[in-house]
């Protein structure tokens, strides 16, 4: 949607409500709800949020330890750039339009470095300064349980998912799902985001959105909107949708799978018709800035304790950090290899990841690959899940925010000031989690302890 045409919608009446929305750390649309003649009047240009909003965790605490923002500095005030051309209807919620904002310094009107938005933009400058656009693509994995959020929280959790078996490709299972995903896909397709289509993923009641290719940025948008709106969508219809990478032990966990390539001149530089498997050589020095640097961005890709539950043998996610053809147990699978179409697909990231965040990562090891022309090993063949202890993703968030902490790669591509706020989010993850008594602790030690 133009702003001109935003305008003609608020004037005729059939827009009265703008969502105007930044994205916090972990992914979430944070805002304000503008009435939209009010929008017009005041907010277009720029509106304001506390400056806590890129400081707190999933609980919205504000933990201290930050940088930026503090008790002590008074929490203030950021401003919230409206991006128009992010405009858009939504059209589950009547009469109401969304924008995405950037966020700014409120003294300076700076670009904040560490709001996610933001350190995604510098890494497409980076490659646009190389002469190249990232393309990026993200499958949506997630489940569907019978209840909203509210009831079930409201019974302990009892989490019933809203098939009885496997569903992967199923059809017929998926027929009975219909009055969720129809007006998911209709819905989000309808606002613009390109969504292709969905189908049962390989647990009983897990979907999969696959969303259309573009440019990084643009992916990211469409990620980011995608799942809120599934999120409101399923509720909705008396569903909850849940994003946890692994909420049961003996169920499969959810991904989110990350397509990308650099293109150049509206071609795809990854593409050499006259190279083995039509990879080029930047694809090369691509992929192996990947492995080279594939602990360091691993926080960006698993971001909390339950992340990290997921990497398991014969689950379909990754556990050792080796590229492959078309072999589903690689954290990095070679796809469509002899085509136009040649990309990696990264299988790291799951579905609680932040997607601005995660492919900024990805981005900032693939280009210093570039232009440190790493040369990328032979592919692994066979099963990566054999023996994987010298490549091994990070165990735990722990680890890969010791990793994070020690990288001199993204100190250089982010800012030493974004990467020690992150680090801190881990940080605070770990606390959190260290300080509470589980239930598997109660039932493995009350008696037996």
């Amino acid at each position: 949607m133009t702003f001109e045409e935003i305008k003609s919608q608020i004037a005729a009446g059939d827009i009265d409500t703008v969502l105007t929305c930044i994205v916090d750390m972990q992914g979430r649309l944070m805002g304000k709800r503008f009435h939209a003649e009010a929008f017009l009047e005041m907010a277009v240009g720029e509106t304001h949020c506390c400056n806590y909003l890129l400081a707190t965790d999933l609980e919205m605490a504000t933990p201290d330890g930050y940088a930026s923002t503090s008790w002590e500095a008074g929490y203030g005030d950021y401003i919230m750039k409206p991006d128009l051309s992010t405009i858009r209807p939504v059209p589950w919620l009547e009469g109401a339009a969304m924008v995405l904002c950037d966020v700014l310094d409120h003294h300076t009107h700076e670009p904040v470095p560490f709001a996610p938005r933001e350190v995604l933009k510098r890494q497409i400058a980076r490659a646009e300064a190389m002469g190249l656009t990232p393309i990026m693509a993200t499958e949506l994995e997630f489940f569907l349980f019978q209840g909203t959020h509210d009831e079930i929280a409201a019974s302990g959790y009892d989490l019933k998912p809203i098939s009885r078996y496997n569903e992967d490709y199923h059809i017929f299972q998926t027929t009975k799902e219909e009055p969720v995903m129809r007006p998911i896909r209709n819905h989000l397709r309808s606002m613009g985001i390109p969504v292709e289509g969905s189908k049962g993923e390989a647990e009983a009641g897990q979907e999969e959105l696959n969303i259309k290719y573009a440019d990084a940025l643009a992916a990211a948008d469409h990620h980011t909107i995608a799942k809120h709106g599934i999120k409101e969508i399923a509720h909705q219809q008396g569903y909850a949708a849940t994003f946890i990478p692994k909420w049961h032990h003996d169920r499969v966990g959810s991904a989110a799978h990350v397509h990308q390539s650099l293109w150049s001149n509206g071609a795809n530089a990854f593409y050499d018709a006259d190279a083995p498997l039509a990879k080029s050589a930047l694809m090369d020095h691509y992929m192996a800035g990947m492995l080279t640097y594939a602990s360091d961005i691993t926080v960006f890709l698993a971001p909390y304790i339950n992340s990290y539950k997921r990497f398991a043998k014969g689950s379909f996610a990754p556990t050792q950090a080796v590229w492959s053809v078309d072999n589903r147990t690689a954290a990095f699978r070679l796809c469509g290899d002899g085509t136009k179409g040649v990309r990696v697909e990264c299988r790291t990231p799951g579905s609680d990841m932040n997607p601005y965040l995660a492919m900024a990562a990805m981005l900032a090891a693939g280009l210093k690959g570039v232009e440190e022309k790493l040369e990328l090993p032979a592919p692994f063949t066979g099963d990566a899940y054999a023996d994987d202890d010298a490549n091994h993703i990070p165990r735990t968030l722990r680890d890969a925010r010791e990793a994070l902490l020690a990288s001199d790669m993204l100190k250089e591509a982010f800012g030493e000031e974004t990467v020690t706020h992150y680090a801190r989010a881990a940080e605070w993850e770990i606390e959190e989690f260290n300080r509470v008594v589980t239930d598997y602790e109660i039932a493995r030690g009350f008696e037996k302890a």
